[in-house]
């Protein structure tokens, strides 16, 4: 078994409960990742539904999620011939740690007609990105290949800053996996917070909330990202980011709002 699926396992605990484990090895800084925790709360909503079309998941993070036992409360909120929309609440201890929103939409709610008005972002190639490795109390990256174009990366090689504030480059899983709607969730938090470019190692960026609209389900190992943050205001920064295939096609959509706090000394 892939770790990811491993790591999303849930087994009925009742009506519209589902047992789990929040687990340490999709870790930041020692924090389980939050692509990570809603891949496992959307893991418990798609058994409530058989639609799959372009899913669209939010999640508010309450409070920080330890290793360990969790429950997932999954209710009903509306059904439709187009839609099917979800509430769920990842519970620890008696305490709600996450709480999330999920619309699946039917395959007959495909679009007529594709308009895209912006193109991929312009990556090196892989083999010229820059690894980013692994390291202790970040074992996200012990299962995600990320490699971050040269003109992002200074401030992780050689504490060169870019004017913008932008992530870009590739990811696959270094356990061969074939990517679905999980997959992809945890693909759109996997990068580090685009702000980092700009200001280098010197903050911490706890996400706040965070969504994600998947529009295709790649065949390719290879997934090209970017990651862009405009605004660094009132110690809050927007993060919005796509993901496209190989051939140029887009994947899925995400935002995400958090906080900007300096590191103390």
């Amino acid at each position: 078994m892939h770790p990811l699926d491993r790591d999303i396992e849930l087994t009925a605990a009742g009506k519209d409960l589902w047992a789990g484990r929040v687990t340490d090895e999709w870790a930041v800084n020692g924090t389980a990742n939050g692509g990570y925790l809603l891949a496992l709360l959307a893991a418990a909503v798609a058994r409530h539904t058989p639609r799959r079309a372009t899913p669209i998941f939010t999640a508010n993070y309450l409070k920080r999620c330890p290793a360990g036992p969790a429950t997932i409360a999954v209710a009903a909120m509306a059904s439709s011939t187009q839609f099917d929309r979800f509430e769920a609440r990842l519970i620890q201890q008696d305490r709600e740690n996450i709480r999330a929103w999920a619309t699946f939409a039917g395959e007959s709610n495909a679009c007529f007609e594709e308009r895209i008005e912006a193109a991929p972002p312009v990556v090196a190639d892989p083999e010229q990105c820059i690894g980013v490795p692994e390291m202790p109390r970040y074992t996200i990256f012990k299962h995600l290949d990320v490699r971050l174009d040269p003109a992002c990366a200074g401030w992780m090689t050689d504490g060169r800053l870019s004017p913008r504030s932008e992530q870009k480059g590739w990811l696959r899983f270094r356990q061969h996996r074939p990517h679905d709607l999980f997959s992809l969730i945890v693909a759109a938090d996997a990068f580090p917070p685009a702000v980092l470019a700009s200001q280098g190692m010197v903050a911490w960026v706890p996400t706040i909330e965070y969504s994600v609209n998947i529009r295709r389900i790649p065949e390719t190992a290879w997934i090209k990202a970017v990651f862009r943050t405009r605004f660094n205001t009132c110690g809050m920064v927007e993060e919005d980011g796509q993901l496209w295939d190989e051939s140029g096609r887009l994947l899925a959509l995400s935002r995400q709002i958090a906080q900007f706090r300096r590191a103390g000394p």
